[in-house]
């Protein structure tokens, strides 16, 4: 499996319940790579919801990437705050 070929879209008996609406490799080093989704989960109505991001730490291991760890922004306020606080440490 490539790095490309990496998702987090998610069918659930054959509906898409998780929407990855785009994706980028924040790292990379040896067996270890970290991906940056924006996604969308449907709701109980059927929508899908607010915009989230997902970080995704996973390990190459026997040609296969395996999840490490995971962290989610669920929120366009948590997105904000955050991108605020980062561009304060790094003026």
């Amino acid at each position: 499996m490539e790095i490309e070929e990496l998702t987090i879209e998610w069918y659930d008996n054959g509906e898409l319940v998780v929407e990855e609406l785009d994706k980028f490799v924040l790292s990379k080093g040896g067996a270890w790579v970290t991906v940056v989704y924006l996604y969308r989960e449907k709701g109980r109505d059927g929508e899908f919801g607010e915009k989230k991001i997902r970080l995704v730490k996973y390990q190459k291991r026997n040609g296969k990437y395996n999840v490490h760890s995971k962290f989610n922004i669920t929120n366009e306020k948590q997105v904000k705050k955050l991108v605020e606080k980062l561009e304060e440490w790094f003026k």
